[in-house]
């Protein structure tokens, strides 16, 4: 055999055994999808931080024969993000991003406007909405409330949910999730524009009340109480949320604070962001059963948008104009993103209008109800 021959087999070889001969038509439009979430979110700086890790996840785990998510077998070890994975599987990422969302919100608006929590619960329609279109659809019912769950914009709630009754769906359903939480930017404002009249979206709202340092320390102990008895089930998620933020308003543990603001969520970001891409890959999520399941999500995070709104104009109404209906998108958890959604809009109609801080009191409400929607349906149907 000529060395010519021999170099030509070696080569074919090599590329028969190569990821590039593995490469299928859904591995490269799964690879294009994470090139598209890329562009947005180093282009349009849709929420970087959530986008960037969950693309290139999506772009890792669509790259044949790499075994990056391979369960370890008999007398071998598994792929990186497989042992990454765990922190998901285990529900063990959700409650320490909690933990840090705690730390890094200030709960002053809604005690300062409790009436603020009929927004946040409005905007929990579209979870209980979605559920019953899932059902329609064929989706058990563990299935149809995790789905559902995707429209209150929480990711580590999708999560959790999922991960509990249907984990078989967890990674469709922390993609579509965290996918909807960073692309609020774009899916909020048509719907905000549809839903509120110009003279609506210029109401100037008082300014809120000042709230005591002693209030702030007592609320997340009352919330804890009260949620973790009534429904034991999400109590590892209330109660680090709370936790961080008896952190933040206790002032005595500045370094825990800053850790669970920073370092910490910042690092359980990273791997969370990039296992929860890596379970998108092409065999998986282009199946019908999958698309069908992210059209539902939209669904439901358009309707919890919706469902928000429709409690700021009936307060609108109610208050004789003083509430400016923009803040009830603000509803859905995604913490601070819809908040500053809520502003950006107002400030278009009105540029000396300024929302965040009024928006920022469904928003957290949001959280809270999402969470509460979670365990509701953990409790119904978790046995």
């Amino acid at each position: 055999m000529s060395f010519l021959t021999k170099l030509i087999a070696a080569l074919a070889d090599i590329w028969s055994t190569s990821g590039f001969a593995a490469l299928s038509i859904g591995h490269v439009i799964m690879i294009a999808v994470s090139f598209v979430l890329i562009y947005l979110a180093i282009r349009k700086g849709f929420e970087p931080l959530l986008l960037l890790p969950i693309a290139f996840g999506i772009f890792l785990v669509n790259l044949p024969l790499t075994g990056l998510m391979d369960p370890p077998q008999a007398g071998g070890t598994g792929g990186l993000l497989y042992y990454l994975f765990q922190g998901v599987h285990l529900e063990i990422f959700p409650p320490l991003i909690f933990l840090g969302v705690g730390a890094m919100t200030d709960f002053g608006p809604l005690i300062a406007a409790p009436s603020s929590l009929l927004m946040g619960a409005g905007a929990q329609f579209g979870v209980y909405f979605a559920f019953i279109v899932a059902l329609l659809l064929g989706f058990t019912p563990q299935e149809a409330s995790s789905i559902g769950i995707i429209g209150g914009a929480d990711g580590p709630t999708s999560i959790f949910l999922s991960s509990k009754l249907a984990p078989h769906l967890i990674g469709p359903i922390a993609v579509a999730a965290y996918s909807y939480m960073a692309l609020v930017p774009l899916i909020q404002p048509p719907i905000m524009k549809l839903m509120t009249t110009p003279e609506e979206r210029t109401v100037k709202m008082d300014q809120l009340r000042q709230v005591s340092k002693l209030e702030k320390i007592v609320f997340p102990l009352i919330v804890t109480v009260i949620i973790a008895l009534l429904l034991p089930s999400i109590a590892s998620l209330i109660g680090m949320l709370m936790l961080g933020n008896l952190f933040r308003e206790s002032g005595v543990v500045e370094r825990l604070s800053d850790t669970a603001q920073n370092a910490m969520i910042n690092i359980v970001t990273i791997f969370l962001g990039l296992t929860v891409g890596a379970t998108a890959n092409a065999e998986i999520f282009l199946q019908p059963e999958t698309l069908k399941l992210i059209a539902i999500g939209l669904i439901a995070f358009s309707f919890s948008t919706f469902g928000g709104l429709l409690i700021g104009k009936i307060m609108y109404r109610v208050t004789g104009g003083k509430i400016n209906p923009l803040i009830g998108s603000a509803g859905v958890s995604a913490v601070p993103m819809a908040a500053r959604v809520s502003q950006v809009v107002g400030q278009q109609e009105n540029p000396s209008n300024f929302l965040l801080m009024h928006a920022m009191g469904p928003n957290v409400a949001g959280v809270i109800g999402t969470s509460v929607a979670a365990g509701v349906l953990l409790t119904l149907f978790g046995h």
